[in-house]
């Protein structure tokens, strides 16, 4: 069986959009989700449609970890510092498996593309706000002590990008093992689950933010495959027209 084709661009082009796109991505963000009064009513609905479906467990579980601080803090270490998990992967992909570089970074760039829409149209406050005696557990046992946690600038809780960033590094993952180790394939998963049971217990996501985190992965597999489909389209047509031409000036035409 012929091998993949190498995808990977040049490492000092990949860095700097990659860099470009991240501050750019995080300067959207940051203006979406500033309707305060509209994302505290966005969240009063959604735990209204949770009660109704039985699906509000936040409050337990947010409750049953704020008293244990022995994993309360190794639950805001996961929370605060998940990018390294990602950026880790990215580069892993990158450097081992370029022929699957291309498809999951197609796959995070739809991701992120797709979500600030839904920022800006329901802006959302985390249980943590807008949950009645939820305890914010990043707050009580942070580390970094950073100001913004308490005094937020933007609201974007639904859908979590956290569970949403752990579902791709999963995904990445599972591509390449999926054809390397099948067995090992299914393992990749676990993250995403720790995932969620942590922004669920620090009460910053509802668990409809979760599956609209999933929902998110899905959309973005799928804009994502349909892009490579437009760009291998493209290429193809560049690589036969060259050919053509030189036929028909073979043949004499004009």
């Amino acid at each position: 069986m012929q091998a993949p084709v190498d995808e990977r661009p040049r490492v000092l082009v990949e860095l700097v959009l990659l860099l470009l796109w991240f501050l750019l991505f995080a300067r959207l963000d940051a203006a979406v989700g500033t309707d305060f009064a509209a994302a505290n009513a966005n969240a009063h609905a959604l735990q209204a449609a949770e009660h109704a479906v039985h699906l509000d467990i936040e409050h337990s579980v947010n409750g049953w970890l704020a008293g244990k601080p022995f994993l309360g803090v190794p639950a805001v270490g996961l929370y605060r510092l998940y990018y390294v998990v990602v950026a880790g992967v990215l580069l892993w992909v990158f450097v081992r498996h370029g022929a699957r570089y291309r498809r999951v970074r197609r796959t995070m760039v739809a991701m992120m593309v797709l979500v600030l829409p839904v920022y800006w149209a329901v802006p959302m406050a985390p249980p943590r706000f807008a949950l009645p005696g939820a305890v914010d557990v990043v707050a009580r046992y942070d580390l970094f002590g950073q100001d913004s946690w308490t005094h937020p600038t933007h609201h974007t809780a639904m859908p979590s990008m956290h569970v949403g960033w752990s579902l791709w590094c999963a995904y990445a993952v599972w591509t390449v093992l999926r054809e390397t180790h099948p067995r090992l394939a299914p393992v990749p998963w676990l993250f995403p689950l720790l995932m969620v049971a942590d922004v669920l217990a620090t009460a910053n996501h509802y668990v409809l933010d979760v599956v609209g985190s999933v929902v998110l992965l899905a959309v973005s597999v799928a804009a994502a495959a349909a892009w490579g489909r437009l760009v291998a389209g493209r290429r193809t047509s560049r690589s036969e027209f060259p050919a053509e031409a030189c036929r028909e000036r073979a043949d004499g035409s004009d």
